[in-house]
């Protein structure tokens, strides 16, 4: 994975897009460069307030892919982002009108709180700040004169905590017409489009034909951090031994006689006894049914969690091996280099003259003369 600058992260900020896969990538990056989380969520900040509105919601979702992603590997980015997301809100709420952004973030918001990524007065701040509700002042003829500002203060804390309450109301009113509007499209005699539908709702993507009221499709939101290997191994362990795969009652139920799921076997009864067995089979069947049914329900609900984890895992998977190929070809490099340079020091050598084969120089010459004699030859 490359190094971190300031300069860097500035680049990937601007090539950032809606794209899932976009926002994943530089979220991972990110969380890989923890150790420097005080200058990323600075610079994050700062972008933001410098790009045209439709870019500060893609830096809301990079947000909060990394805030939800890093809990396991620390608080870093959690605590970080809270120093600077009551900024962040008021200035959405101060230079952006856009339903669609508004409708959104209500929706972060809304899973925030939820999955208790942060208290119900954090997320009730950020509410107030978005919609410029908290920062109501109270007016002018409240002073009763005497310098008493007790009665303005009260004021304005109630004018706080309504405004708090309209900004939940409005946005949870929201929330329910959505998944209002969800359970109509759903075809209840499908049994595969509900499966569909709890799938894209856990993993934070839309599910088939549906969209949000103002007719925008939802943002990718992440179901969690990618799952240990261990934790993914488990939970396909244990879809092995799930009531889809369960011969033993599978066969009991292709066994139940026809006369309990036939009406027409009714009118065939001649006597008391006869219908109380039948009653008794009936009862019986019933309650072999019911308690399948719930096993299938269990396990359609155990599916979609195992879904989500696989494709968080995936592309958990996919970022390791680009970082893996990036720092191979790096290998790569510095190896052809270094075999340049080993050939070069061989041709080098190759080229010196052999000493072991040069004349003895020393044999038949007459010895140096010593210092004495260069002393007397100078006199």
């Amino acid at each position: 994975m490359s190094a971190f600058t300031e300069s860097a992260l500035i680049k990937k900020l601007s090539e950032l897009n809606t794209s899932q896969q976009s926002i994943q990538t530089l979220s991972l990056w990110l969380i890989h460069h923890r150790k420097h989380h005080t200058v990323i969520v600075q610079t994050w900040q700062r972008e933001l307030q410098k790009v045209p509105e439709a870019k500060k919601l893609t830096f809301m979702y990079l947000a909060n892919d990394v805030i939800q992603n890093s809990k396991k590997k620390g608080p870093e980015y959690g605590k970080e982002f809270s120093n600077v997301l009551p900024k962040v809100f008021g200035h959405i709420g101060d230079t952006c009108k856009s339903d669609k952004l508004m409708g959104s973030l209500g929706r972060i918001l809304n899973i925030w709180q939820e999955r208790g990524v942060y208290d119900a007065k954090t997320i009730a701040d950020y509410r107030s700040r978005l919609h410029h509700e908290a920062a109501a002042a109270p007016p002018a003829g409240n002073s009763n004169g005497n310098g008493n500002d007790n009665g303005t203060k009260a004021s304005s804390e109630t004018k706080h905590s309504k405004a708090e309450k309209s900004a939940e109301k409005r946005d949870k009113r929201k929330h329910d017409e959505r998944q209002s509007k969800s359970k109509r499209m759903r075809t209840p005699h499908h049994v595969t489009a509900q499966s569909a539908a709890a799938t894209a709702a856990a993993a934070g993507e839309p599910a088939a034909g549906q969209e949000e009221e103002n007719g925008h499709t939802p943002p990718y939101l992440p179901l969690g951090e990618p799952p240990e290997p261990e934790e993914l191994i488990k939970a396909l362990t244990s879809i092995e031994n799930s009531a889809s795969s369960d011969a033993l009652v599978r066969e009991r139920i292709a066994k139940l006689p026809s006369e309990i799921s036939e009406i027409s076997c009714i009118t065939k009864l001649e006597d008391k006894e006869k219908a109380k067995v039948l009653a008794r089979q009936v009862n019986e069947a019933v309650d072999l049914l019911n308690d399948y049914n719930a096993r299938l329900a269990a396990e359609m609900e155990e599916r979609t969690k195992l879904a989500a984890m696989l494709r968080d895992f995936q592309a958990e998977q996919k970022e390791l091996l680009a970082q893996a190929e990036q720092r191979l070809d790096e290998h790569k490099k510095k190896l052809a280099k270094m075999l340049g340079l080993q050939k070069e020091i061989r041709d080098h050598l190759s080229n010196l003259p052999d000493l072991t084969q040069l004349p003895d120089v020393t044999g038949g010459l007459a010895p140096l003369p010593s210092a004495g004699d260069l002393f007397n030859t100078l006199h």
